[in-house]
């Protein structure tokens, strides 16, 4: 997802010269290319993520779409305030990129692992979220992001479902995806563990489960949510977060709020009110976590049941 984000963001910076780049001392090697083309929208912070936001907001304020670039939780949690108070309260055009969504960087530990962060940024007012499923989505999102005003949130992933788009297919931003038609269940997933659902659905028996790509949480695209409720009697909601605020919570409370709550609902993430503090691949964790193909599998079996 990395490198498809880079591609875009450059070809975004080469139509619009207002569009920026900072970096909180990361990134060499893949950001080189976008650095060299394009030396005065291109910054290094530091290893200063609240500074990197401080940084950003009063470029966007003056005119600039800046996009701010860390891994993990870094330019999240470690600069809320920031996001918080300078960014999204005054509506600037600051796009907080996070590469390592989930567990992307499971061997490096709880530090690294950025698993609350949906919930977080979903709860301020003015921002927009999104987690790209795919390679195609995040080029198209990216894209989307650089020409859209305000602040946004973009959680990339180490994985990523590849390229889900039909033939002829045009991005919508903000809109849910059909990426599988089956029948049964509905699955909305967000983020890279896209690839691990749609491996499931394909192994289910029979049509198998629909799939639905929710690459914006927030907002949530409500009309196309609401009508695969209705013609589907079970939803099983999947993330690479906590069940506490993320994409699970949020169809819930949409469902519970239209009063169109399926006959069956449930939620697949990181279970329980505590840390994952073991340390491991990507692989390995979601699978301790029964987030890999198999452990969704069987929530799907379980759910037809």
């Amino acid at each position: 997802m990395r490198d498809v984000f880079v591609k875009s963001l450059i070809e975004a910076a080469e139509r619009d010269p207002r569009v920026m780049l900072i970096t909180g001392d990361l990134g060499f090697g893949v950001l080189d290319k976008f650095e060299k083309r394009f030396p005065r929208q291109f910054v290094n912070a530091g290893v200063a993520e609240q500074n990197m936001t401080g940084l950003a907001t009063g470029l966007a304020l003056e005119g600039r779409t800046v996009f701010t670039y860390s891994i993990a939780n870094f330019p999240i949690l470690r600069c809320l305030e920031q996001i918080r108070n300078d960014a999204a309260y005054h509506n600037a055009s600051v796009k907080v990129v996070s590469i390592g969504g989930g567990f992307s960087y499971g061997s490096l530990g709880m530090s690294h692992h950025a698993t609350e962060d949906l919930a977080i940024l979903r709860a301020l007012p003015e921002i927009t979220v999104v987690a790209p499923g795919c390679d195609w989505e995040v080029y198209h999102a990216t894209k989307a992001l650089a020409s859209t005003p305000g602040t946004a949130f973009l959680r990339l992933d180490k994985s990523s479902a590849g390229d889900t788009s039909a033939p002829d297919e045009t991005f919508e931003f903000g809109k849910v995806r059909r990426v599988r038609s089956g029948e049964g269940i509905a699955i909305f997933a967000c983020g890279g563990i896209l690839g691990e659902v749609l491996v499931a659905a394909n192994q289910s028996p029979g049509a198998g489960p629909s799939v639905y790509s929710v690459h914006c949480v927030k907002p949530l695209d409500r009309a196309t949510i609401l009508e695969a409720t209705r013609t589907h009697p079970a939803v099983l909601t999947v993330e690479e977060h906590t069940l506490h605020g993320g994409l699970g919570s949020a169809i819930a409370e949409l469902l519970v709020d239209a009063g169109s709550m399926p006959a069956k609902f449930r939620r697949l993430g990181i279970a329980g009110d505590k840390y994952v503090s073991e340390v491991g691949s990507q692989d390995y964790l979601r699978k301790r976590c029964g987030l890999d193909a198999a452990s969704i599998a069987a929530a799907v079996r379980r759910l037809s049941a």
